[in-house]
């Protein structure tokens, strides 16, 4: 209804505008070639603006998207991402170089996040662990299996490929981690299996990590400043300012 009294509405001023137009000029042959000029103006005048509503309303759904995504990586990290990355970090046998590349500060900028990035996809980390270390990360994934499975389920999370892979990779550490009922005697060789899967997971997580904090440190300066106190790498953190 209120849509209605809108057209009547405009129709109205239409007709008042050409009756002035008709009263001032006096010219019928001048308003009716006008009128038909812009008539034939009216598709393309229909085309501009539904083109420009679509792209304003597709960029604020990807907006609302983007935002339900991060909330739903915050609390990944939250849950689980934080304290896996600080156990497998805890595992690398370069781990003081680690620590110094990913020490993130309030004071860091884009590049500062760039150059992090750019370390992890050029050093090829090893892994060192003992039989008691692997069951602490088998113990701590189990209790999360739950959470993990329910992350499955959002579908706005799955359309993000790399965080996907992110959690593919640490349900398949968890598969292989549960699969073994002793960690004491293995073998060279399944070690080595597992701390592959481990690279491949933190590899993942590191990545995804250093991107979240980029993003609260662009948006949320509060949620950040308690990041950064703690920060995975540091060993023991402080939540104290």
């Amino acid at each position: 209804m209120k849509k209605n009294y809108v057209l009547a509405g405009l129709s109205v001023v239409s007709i008042v505008l050409y009756l002035v137009d008709y009263f001032l000029l006096g010219n019928v042959r001048d308003i009716a070639a006008s009128f038909i000029g812009n008539l034939a103006f009216l598709p393309v005048y229909v085309i501009f603006v539904t083109l420009m509503i679509e792209q304003i309303m597709r960029e604020h759904e990807r907006q609302v998207v983007l935002r339900k995504l991060n909330m739903v990586i915050g609390v990944f990290f939250s849950e689980v991402g934080n304290h896996l990355l600080r156990e497998l970090s805890r595992l690398v046998v370069t781990r003081d170089e680690l620590r110094e590349h990913l020490m993130v500060k309030g004071t860091w900028k884009a590049d500062d996040y760039q150059r992090a990035l750019a370390f992890l996809s050029q050093r090829d980390v090893s892994f060192a662990t003992t039989a008691d270390a692997r069951i602490n990360v088998r113990a701590f994934l189990v209790s999360r299996r739950g959470f993990l499975v329910g992350l499955l389920e959002n579908q706005s999370l799955l359309e993000h490929d790399q965080f996907t892979d992110l959690l593919w990779s640490v349900f398949h550490l968890v598969e292989e981690l549960e699969a073994r009922t002793d960690f004491t005697g293995m073998p060279q060789s399944d070690i080595d299996h597992l701390h592959g899967d481990m690279k491949r997971v933190f590899g993942h997580l590191s990545r995804e990590w250093l991107l979240y904090m980029q993003h609260l440190n662009q948006d949320y300066p509060y949620l950040f400043s308690l990041a950064v106190r703690l920060n995975p790498m540091i060993d023991q953190p402080n939540p104290q300012v």
